[in-house]
Parts: C-alpha cells; sequence; structure tokens
C-alpha cells in the first residue's frame, strides 16, 4: 500500500531532485519483414513501425501527465538491420535507404529516436553486415532520428579484430560526414562488447532475436536525487552509505516499475525490463559525478574514483533488482562526459582523463561515452582504443561501449556544443603514440579461458 508520505517523497523527488523516467523505448521485431525485394522490405518495416508505436507517444505523455512523472523521451528499437536487409540489400547505398525509412518512421510516430541501425559482428562478418557497416557514415549523416551500434567482441566469441579496425575508420568517415555540425553523427553511432538485447537507452539499442515480437523497455534516472540522499549521510561509514543508496534506488526504480507496466497495459505490449540505469543530465544537479564528490572525492578523477563508483554501481543494482519485476539493459550509473556538468568541469581542472575515464569503466555499465577528442585523431587510434574497451569488457564479463567524437576541425582546449541532452563537451586529450602494427594485425583475439563454461 502506497502511502501519503511515499507520495510527498516522490513529488520532491521530481520537483527538486530531477527525477525522470529517461525513456519509454519500444522494442519491435523486424524479422517478418524480410524480403528480397528492396522496396517491399522498406514498406513492411515502415507499415510495422507506424502501425505498433502509432499511440506510442500519445500514451507516453497521458501518462506524464496523469502521474505527474516526467517521461522525457519516447523511443523505438528494431532488429539489428543488419539481418533484417541481408537478402535484399546488395550495396551500402542499399541499407541506406531503410535507414532513411526507419528515420521517416520515426517522425511519422513522433519518437525521437529509434535505434537498430546495427550489426552483430563479435566473431565474425557477412558481407551484408560489413555492407552495412560501410553505409554507417551516409546513413547517419542524411537521418536525423536513426542510431547505430555494432557489436565488436563477446566474452563467450572473444574480439573481432577485423571489425576494430574498421570501425575506427567508419568513426572518422562519420565524423568527417557531419562535420558541418561539428560531427554530430558520431554522438549516434556506438560500439560495443557483450551488447545486451534489451536495452533501452540510445545511441546503443537494438531489438534482440531472442526478444519477442514487441515489448516495452523503460529506463529510468536519478542521480540528483542518490546526490540529495547521499548529504543526509555525509560523513557516516560506508555500510550507512551502501544502505542509503540501496533505498533510493529502490524508490527510483519503483517509478520505472510503475511507468512501464502502465504502458504495458495502454498499448497492449508485453512488459520487457526495467533499466536502473543512473543517466545524468547537462542540468546543474543530475550528475553522477556530484554522487562521487559526495562520496567524498574532492573532484571525479581523484584517487578512490573507481572505488567510489564500484560501491555506487553495485548498491544502484542490489536495490533497483528488488523494485522490478524484471531488469536488464544497462544497469548502473553512466559516466558520459558531455552529458554531465560534473564529469566537464572535472576535465577542464585536469583532474579527469581518458585513462582514468577507461579505468572507471571497469567498473560501471557502459564504457567511453560521449567523449569529444581532437579531429586529427588517427582511425587506428580510435581502433586501439575501441579495442581496449572490448577487451575490459570480455574479460570482466560484462558490457563495455565506445562512443568519442572526433570533431573535425578542433583540438585540445577548444569545446563543442551538442545542444538538448547531449550537452557541450570539452575536447580531451588522447595519447599519441602509435599502436598501427597492433591494429592491422587483423583476425581475432580469442575469449578468455574462463568464457568456456558449457
Amino acid at each position: 500500500m502506497i502511502n501519503m508520505f511515499e507520495v510527498n517523497e516522490t513529488n520532491k523527488m521530481i520537483e527538486q531532485e530531477n527525477l525522470d523516467v529517461r525513456t519509454i523505448t519500444m522494442g519491435i521485431s523486424l524479422l517478418d519483414c524480410i524480403d528480397s525485394d528492396l522496396d517491399k522490405v522498406n514498406e513492411n518495416i515502415y507499415k510495422k513501425i507506424t502501425e505498433y508505436a502509432k499511440d506510442l507517444v500519445e500514451t507516453g505523455n497521458k501518462i506524464a501527465t496523469e502521474y505527474g512523472i516526467p517521461i522525457v523521451n519516447k523511443r523505438i528499437s528494431v532488429t539489428p538491420i543488419a539481418l533484417v536487409g541481408g537478402a535484399a540489400c546488395h550495396t551500402s547505398q542499399d541499407f541506406v535507404t531503410i535507414a532513411k525509412t526507419l528515420d521517416r518512421a520515426a517522425k511519422t510516430v513522433g519518437v525521437n529516436f529509434i535505434g537498430g541501425y546495427s550489426a552483430l559482428v563479435s566473431k565474425g562478418m557477412t558481407p551484408a553486415e560489413e555492407l552495412l557497416i560501410h553505409s554507417i557514415p551516409q546513413a547517419l549523416a542524411e537521418t536525423e532520428r536513426v542510431c547505430s551500434s555494432v557489436n565488436v567482441g563477446s566474452t563467450k566469441t572473444g574480439i573481432n579484430m577485423n571489425a576494430v579496425k574498421l570501425m575506427g575508420e567508419i568513426v572518422l568517415e562519420t565524423a568527417q560526414a557531419s562535420k558541418e555540425q561539428d560531427s554530430l553523427g558520431c554522438a549516434k553511432l556506438v560500439v560495443f562488447c557483450n551488447a545486451p538485447d534489451d536495452n533501452p537507452f540510445m545511441a546503443g539499442a537494438f531489438h534482440g532475436v531472442t526478444e519477442a515480437d514487441c515489448i516495452i523497455n523503460v529506463g529510468v534516472s536519478g542521480p540528483g536525487v542518490v546526490k540529495t540522499a547521499l548529504q543526509k549521510v555525509r560523513g557516516e561509514d560506508f555500510e550507512t552509505l551502501c544502505e542509503m543508496i540501496k533505498r533510493t534506488a529502490f524508490k527510483v526504480t519503483r517509478v520505472g516499475q510503475l511507468v512501464a507496466q502502465e504502458a504495458s497495459r495502454r498499448l497492449g505490449v508485453p512488459f520487457g525490463i526495467v533499466d536502473l540505469s543512473l543517466a545524468p543530465t547537462p542540468a546543474i544537479g543530475d550528475s553522477v559525478a556530484e554522487i562521487l564528490e559526495e562520496i567524498g572525492l574532492e573532484r571525479v578523477g581523484a584517487p578512490g574514483t573507481t572505488a567510489a563508483l564500484a560501491l555506487l554501481n553495485d548498491q544502484v543494482k542490489k536495490g533497483g533488482v528488488m523494485a522490478s519485476t524484471a531488469v536488464g539493459g544497462l544497469s548502473g550509473a553512466f559516466i558520459p562526459v558531455s552529458e554531465d556538468q560534473g564529469m566537464i568541469d572535472a576535465v577542464n581542472l585536469g583532474a579527469l582523463s581518458l585513462e582514468k575515464l577507461e579505468a572507471m569503466t571497469c567498473v560501471c555499465s557502459v564504457g567511453l561515452d560521449m567523449i569529444a577528442i581532437p579531429g586529427d585523431t588517427k582511425a587506428s587510434t580510435i581502433s586501439g582504443i575501441i579495442a581496449d574497451e572490448a577487451a575490459i569488457g570480455m574479460v570482466n564479463q560484462k558490457t563495455t561501449a565506445v562512443r568519442v567524437i572526433p570533431v573535425i576541425g578542433k583540438g585540445v582546449g577548444e569545446t563543442v556544443e551538442f545542444g538538448g541532452l547531449l550537452g557541450y563537451a570539452p575536447i580531451m586529450p588522447v595519447n599519441q603514440f602509435s599502436c598501427q602494427a597492433f591494429v592491422d594485425r587483423g583476425g581475432r583475439i580469442p575469449a578468455p579461458i574462463h568464457s568456456f563454461k558449457n
């Protein structure tokens, strides 16, 4: 039974502490849209998305109004397009037509992003997957709402270094293709290891082939709520601190569970998961970095940062998992630079470097996220960064990702403005020593020994 105290407490979290439901994401399978005729594939895709998601935005808005819970985004994820278009697409340009169809469908139903322009190539690439990957720069430059992801490794299969090398080149090409918008196309492109099938967050969302025909996944966000709660236990021991994080994560996740169940009921679509990630925004007080500083760091990046983040991630999961019937996606604390004012401040003060961020990804839920780097960074260097993150994910049996933005025409010391939830970012320096010979080896880094569990 929900009492008046809990209602008032939730209202306070929404009004004063930036609590929101970051996204309702409808996952739609496009496997039944496959055809050998490209025009028919595009027709099938547009028809299915616009039919299934026609009420998604209106339903989300009604729930937000009735319950007083901000629902920031309504999104769609679809089956990886490399699979859907494989029979009909014989050139990269063929795949671009599907990207444009996805974009048109997303605009028709009113969602802000559609994810799934994706390829899963952790062990090898089919011709179709390679064509899709080569099409990514043009697809993202010529669409507004399409997001793309490529999974290049997993704990079970190892790391596909041919794909890693290619993706370094593709990231740079995407940056070049959108250079008039400060290389914004790269903000819609994620390279994964161990990508989950049910992630509701962009830009990495896709609808996995193990999923039902259509599902509703919800992502919650409440860094400001957690920070405010921790102010009440300032100076207390770690046991007290952990208990406060768990209790707060439980309350935040309950809001997501309520919205997910209500959206599922009204849309007549099965509930999938709640992703209980702490996703920051550029808004003051809505920062994961500030949580870590409240735990006891002068600035995020100081010694102790990785330990503080590990504690936060673990307690968020322990508290949130009891609040939902199904938790999935990424679930943890996001540490993007451009989307978190505390992270931006730490970079500007010299407290936080790319290398420290990499260390932090060993214990966080994603990876190197929304990091602006010099536009003249070599493709092989980007591939090396991707390989490092993939190795962390592979060995630690967790999801890791890279979303870096080489801003064409800008260098260290300059700032790039992305706008909205994407925020702004200082251009961060990248290690200038070469890894070209390493990347050029090709082939596959084998899976670690502990992956052999059959």
